[in-house]
């Protein structure tokens, strides 16, 4: 995998892994529709719509792998989300099949899976429960990564990525379950796109937290090894007096789970 396109380049994750894998392949594209600093060595810059297939077309030429982050990425208005999540995703999976793409690292969320309790330890084979419209639009990338896999042989990692925080840092009880490093971000990506061979594998994009709940062998296969804890900043997040709704602590997603909630937890299983 020596030309790899980074969809959302322009964005908190894409800036971090932009820096990360700096000089690790020939060739980097960093594609967005929002401006970038210019190009440095090995490095294309491109703008790109991921609505619009032939500027897709354009920006797959002579690629690799492809790390799809481009997307809406919190809860939002349908419209939004499936313009975006949906058919932009779509759109990505499609134009990296007819230019002969090999490999497509999708970043999908924990919210695809956010009504699971807490309480149990959930790993890549549970079913699969959204806790927003965010969520759905995962389950949806991670269902046409899964086809794409099995009919035109791509292959395809879909990395569940927990609490990525722009200053690298957890600042919520939550985010000591769920928080995912910058440097471990970086290497969790340059693991999906160096690895010799997988056909299609989910992961979770999270740290080597000491209250993390969620099982991640298929990231240890692919050679992860995150290196931080957030529990180094536990009495931090303490001290600040920062508590969940006793309704949020019960789910995997969290606060995804209470936007616009008018259901019954006790129905929740």
């Amino acid at each position: 995998m020596k030309r790899v396109l980074i969809t959302g380049s322009a964005g908190h994750i894409g800036r971090v892994l932009r820096e990360g894998l700096k000089s690790r392949y020939p060739l980097i594209r960093l594609a967005d529709i929002a401006a970038q600093a210019p190009a440095q060595a090995g490095e294309e810059i491109v703008k790109v719509d991921i609505t619009d297939p032939a500027q897709l077309a354009h920006a797959m030429e002579g690629i690799d792998c492809v790390v799809h982050l481009a997307g809406i990425a919190d809860e939002d208005t349908w419209e939004r989300i499936h313009r975006m999540n949906i058919e932009g995703c779509y759109n990505v999976f499609e134009a990296a099949r007819v230019a002969g793409v090999k490999r497509v690292i999708f970043a999908s969320s924990n919210h695809a899976v956010g009504f699971h309790r807490r309480d149990r330890m959930i790993d890549d084979q549970v079913t699969p429960r959204p806790d927003s419209r965010y969520g759905v639009s995962k389950v949806f990338g991670e269902a046409v990564g899964r086809l794409y896999a099995d009919k035109y042989g791509l292959s395809v990692a879909c990395l569940r990525i927990g609490s990525f925080r722009p200053d690298d840092k957890p600042t919520a009880p939550r985010h000591l379950y769920t928080w995912i490093s910058h440097r471990d971000t970086v290497q969790l990506v340059q693991r999906a796109i160096d690895h010799p061979d997988y056909h299609f594998v989910v992961a979770y994009g999270v740290s080597n937290n000491a209250r993390n709940r969620w099982d991640n062998s298929n990231a240890r296969l692919l050679g992860y090894r995150p290196q931080d804890d957030a529990e180094r900043y536990a009495s931090e997040i303490v001290s600040t007096g920062a508590q969940e709704d006793e309704r949020e602590a019960l789910f995997h997603g969290g606060f995804g789970c209470l936007v616009e909630f008018a259901g019954t937890v006790e129905e929740i299983d």
